[in-house]
């Protein structure tokens, strides 16, 4: 079994390729914000103490978000392997899918880094708001907090990877074709 993680700022275009590498490589997509949605939607345990959270205005604390991918990985059959996307954001939470990937003798294959520039992100994200009339995400004050949180509490997971051996960097900044091609050469290799 395969397990990639795909990683990168606010509009490095994940969500793009996301959808391409799922298909050509018959992973299943785990993007927890999905994953909240469909506990909640099942009443499953997780989800209904994760909708409690939520509903408090509290955030959702990583051993119940940890709880639903494990449970994707556990019951999910069919697929050559899983594409992480929005997981894990720190280390601590890279360090938590070290330990439930090691329970069943695995480890993480490979992390899929799409990079831009902080200049093109906020062009991109500048764009993609005013195509989704997304007012929050044109505000330069919003754009700004976006890329600050990425660099200080995600970024690190860079050196985590990179320690271990498995980041992979893609250029982003290429056209959507370009970066497929990229990305579809780097994920060839295992």
């Amino acid at each position: 079994m395969k397990y990639f993680i795909l990683f990168g700022p606010p509009g490095a275009g994940k969500g793009t390729q996301a959808a391409a590498m799922v298909e050509k490589y018959n992973l299943h997509h785990i993007s927890t914000g999905e994953l909240l949605r469909k506990e909640i939607a099942a009443e499953s345990e997780l989800g209904l103490k994760a909708k409690s959270l939520i509903d408090a205005g509290a955030l959702v604390p990583d051993e119940v978000v940890e709880g639903m991918i494990e449970s994707e990985f556990n019951t999910v059959k069919g697929v050559d392997g899983f594409l992480l996307d929005g997981f894990p954001r720190t280390t601590a939470q890279a360090e938590a899918l070290d330990r439930i990937l090691e329970k069943n003798g695995e480890t993480a294959t490979s992390v899929v880094s799409i990079m831009i520039p902080d200049e093109m992100i906020k062009d991109r994200i500048r764009h993609r708001a005013s195509i989704e009339g997304r007012a929050d995400d044109a505000k330069e004050e919003t754009i700004n907090n976006r890329i600050r949180t990425y660099h200080e509490k995600t970024e690190p997971l860079v050196e985590f990877y990179r320690n271990q051996g498995k980041y992979r960097e893609i250029d982003g900044t290429g056209t959507i074709d370009q970066v497929r091609q990229a990305i579809f050469d780097l994920m060839d290799k295992f």
